[in-house]
């Protein structure tokens, strides 16, 4: 359509301040002063985050919002140098330039004036005649301001396609000089190479600068974007059939040109297939068909089964011994000890299943009695002479596991000894493995397929392996459901613990968790203090009062600190959804105080004394994705944040502020593995999609002293009746029964 350019309005003036930003597209809603007019405009459309301060000239039309009236809508604009002394203050000190914030800005411009920026432009070596700013300083600011000049130009050149200056940072950083010539030749890469730029952007930029819809890069790119975004549903394959009609719905083309990619991708070992037994696929249980997998996805599942048959068969065992052991002689002695392990006849039947078989599952719920197995096994092996390794999968998970036995526990990474500098591969695998008798792996129903095959590898084939955990809980955010897939195929012993212990009794956390997952409504004893409801049915005067209870009724009432309340959230957004809750708990929890600082990035804002929450693995800080954390710095003039996650972590430029996000209230999921002393769960109908028996389980069984429930009882019994587990497409137990 051509534009109606007698509409078309030019308004220069300067952005007053930033009020949304969608950090993947661009579109920002911002305050706009235009010259020679007091009041401000609201401004929308494509902006590359600009700061406040920016003088711009733009390009647009008028049009009138039904709820928010007059905006400026943009078609193009262009950033113009600032000319007044106030302006290039606010210019500069607006975070643009690493090194320069507020008040270095103020310091420089006070010395130079209106000259500022031609002096960094043309003659950078005389800010050292400001006072405060060295040598060393101005080489950091002449780095800088050159790196945004070439940033400015692939922003530039990006800006059509509503990229934001985030985002080009990453490509610069990742393609330096060549950053046009790889987007303009090979966009697709962006989404496999760049953290925070995914298949929807990168095909954006393809589509603008003139690739055709049918062209085989992007048919072939569509394809495995849309096994990825399977895989984040937890899914290890797609059946054929199915891949075809959702790639059809993604790339809009025909599905003729989706197979001959596929076909094509498969020749060139970027996927992978496998003839599906008839009874394989989730949707379509009768019918046999094809199976196509990431080659990673495969390699994956096909190694963990290979690698679990050889360890079982393995004829060497560093625990012989215990195949003569006389067990009742040993259990007394357990029993004898200061600690006095007295085990239940499930327990010590756990216990010699883990010594005397090479691999071995111990599931069950809470207060059961896990870790009193385990600590039992680590009595015994203590006793003979023999060494075993602890590991989990998160931080707060091996945390939990080295104090609940008291021997050093690791995450799976830092067992396998990751490496940064090598392409963040793993040291420990079948040319090193680890050096142990038993290796313990507590928190297993978090643990992906992919991680599991690395794990496994660095297995000697004479050490034992003994997988811990609670297969009613949620399966891992990556893709595969291990734990519940190894224990459907039969082919490991298992031992399941399920009475509750006397003193677990006591706990109504416990006893509530039993009766959700039989299927049973939790209970609310008034005389005990651990498990409270609040009956509220509307979202905003649910999400009103779980920030009250949050922020002043638990404190308040039960002297417990705010630090140790989590909220979860079914989902992520609505009014009762954990983004919305992270506004409104900060806001409470952390208001900015006078004279303090925070920095926004896209609709997010942080400030000093946020709670935190890793979204990526970061192997160089040895911080992983789930890792909760708190901001103990924030500096303008650096340009960068540092986050202390319990002795780990650093700093972060706030260019790599989509790492993170607020962790006031998390998803339930990304609450795996983790334990906190209470925990606020919001639960109403309009959460019905993701209102699950396993998924309230999960929540639940986080607390240790307390549960609050700030919702509607009928969302309530949505969840408990609700079993419906959603399937996962995988062929490990398939695999390892021998059926394919």
């Amino acid at each position: 359509m051509a534009e109606n350019h007698e509409s078309i309005v030019t308004i220069r003036g300067v952005i007053e301040r930033i009020t949304f930003t969608n950090p993947a597209t661009g579109y920002t809603v911002a305050r706009f002063k235009p010259d020679r007019q007091f009041d401000l405009i609201t401004i929308v459309g494509g902006l590359a985050e600009v700061h406040p301060g920016a003088r711009l000239r733009l390009e647009g039309r008028w049009k009138n919002h039904p709820k928010y009236g007059d905006q400026f809508e943009l078609l193009r604009y262009t950033e113009e140098r600032p000319a007044t002394v106030e302006g290039i203050r606010r210019y500069l000190g607006s975070g643009l330039i690493k090194g320069i914030g507020p008040k270095t800005a103020g310091w420089i411009v006070n010395y130079f004036g209106t000259q500022t920026l031609d002096v960094i432009e043309h003659d950078i070596q005389r800010l050292t005649e400001v006072r405060g700013i060295a040598g060393k300083t101005v080489a950091k600011i002449a780095a800088a301001w050159e790196a945004q000049k070439q940033i400015k130009e692939i922003m530039l050149f990006l800006q059509s396609h509503q990229v934001s200056t985030t985002l080009a940072v990453k490509i610069y950083k990742q393609y330096g000089d060549e950053s046009i010539e790889v987007v303009q030749a090979t966009p697709y890469r962006l989404a496999q190479d760049i953290f925070g730029i995914g298949f929807v952007t990168a095909d954006q930029i393809a589509r603008n600068i003139g690739l055709a819809a049918d062209d085989p890069a992007r048919v072939a790119a569509g394809i495995e974007y849309t096994l990825n975004q399977l895989a984040d549903q937890g899914h290890v394959y797609a059946p054929r059939e199915q891949l075809v009609a959702a790639a059809v719905k993604i790339l809009a083309v025909e599905p003729a040109l989706i197979e001959t990619q596929l076909d094509a991708l498969v020749q060139a070992e970027r996927l992978k297939t496998e003839t599906l037994p008839g009874n394989a696929t989730a949707e379509n249980p009768a019918t046999p068909g094809e199976a196509i997998y990431l080659a990673p996805f495969y390699y994956a599942e096909f190694g963990v089964a290979n690698r679990l048959k050889q360890l079982q068969a393995a004829p060497d065992s560093r625990l012989r011994l215990f195949q003569t052991v006389d067990w009742e002689r040993a259990f007394a002695w357990l029993a004898g000890r200061p600690d006095g392990l007295d085990l239940a006849e499930r327990q010590r039947q756990a216990v010699q299943m883990s010594l005397s078989h090479k691999v071995s599952i111990l599931t069950g719920g809470p207060g059961t009695g896990k870790t009193s197995t385990v600590r039992a096994i680590l009595g015994l092996l203590g006793g003979k002479g023999k060494t075993a390794l602890l590991a989990a999968p998160t931080g707060r998970a091996a945390k939990r596991l080295a104090e609940s036995t008291g021997q050093e526990a690791k995450t799976i990474h830092r067992l396998l000894e990751v490496s940064p500098s090598e392409g963040f591969k793993f040291q420990r695998n079948q040319d090193n493995p680890l050096d142990c008798d038993l290796l313990i792996v507590d928190e297993c129903s978090m643990i992906d397929l992919v991680l599991m095959n690395n794990l496994l590898k660095a297995i000697h084939p004479a050490s034992h392996l003994l997988l811990v955990g609670d297969a009613d809980q949620l399966p891992s955010v990556g893709a595969g459901n291990v734990l519940r897939d190894l224990i459907a195929s039969d082919a490991l012993p298992v031992t399941r613990l399920e009475v509750i212990f006397r003193q677990a009794a006591d706990s109504t956390i416990i006893t509530n968790a039993h009766r959700i997952n039989r299927g049973e409504m939790p209970q609310f004893p008034r005389h005990k203090q651990d498990f409270f409801f609040f009956g509220q049915a509307e979202p905003a005067e649910a999400a009103e009062m779980l920030v009250d209870v949050v922020a002043r009724r638990i404190p308040e009432k039960f002297g417990l600190p705010v630090a140790g309340i989590q909220v979860l959230s079914p989902m992520h957004r609505g009014l009762v959804g954990a983004r919305a809750l992270n506004e409104s708990l900060q806001a409470r929890l952390n208001p900015l105080p006078a004279n303090g600082v925070e920095y926004r990035s896209g609709s997010r804002v942080f400030r000093v004394g946020d709670r935190v929450l890793q979204l990526r693995n970061n192997y160089d800080k040895e911080v992983f994705n789930g890792d909760i954390g708190t901001i103990t710095r924030l500096d303008l003039e650096e340009g960068e944040i540092s986050v202390d996650f319990e002795g780990r972590g650093g700093d972060y430029d706030f260019s790599d502020l989509d790492e993170l996000t607020l962790a006031y209230a998390l998803s339930v999921h990304k609450s795996q593995g983790s334990e906190y002393p209470v925990v606020v769960l919001p639960l109403l109908p309009q959460h019905y999609m993701l209102l699950q028996r396993n998924l309230l389980y999960t929540a639940v069984t986080r607390a240790k002293q307390m549960v609050v429930i700030v919702g509607s009882r009928k969302a309530l019994a949505m969840a408990v009746k609700n079993n419906t587990i959603a399937g996962r497409w995988s062929l490990l137990d398939e695999r390892l029964r021998g059926g394919v």
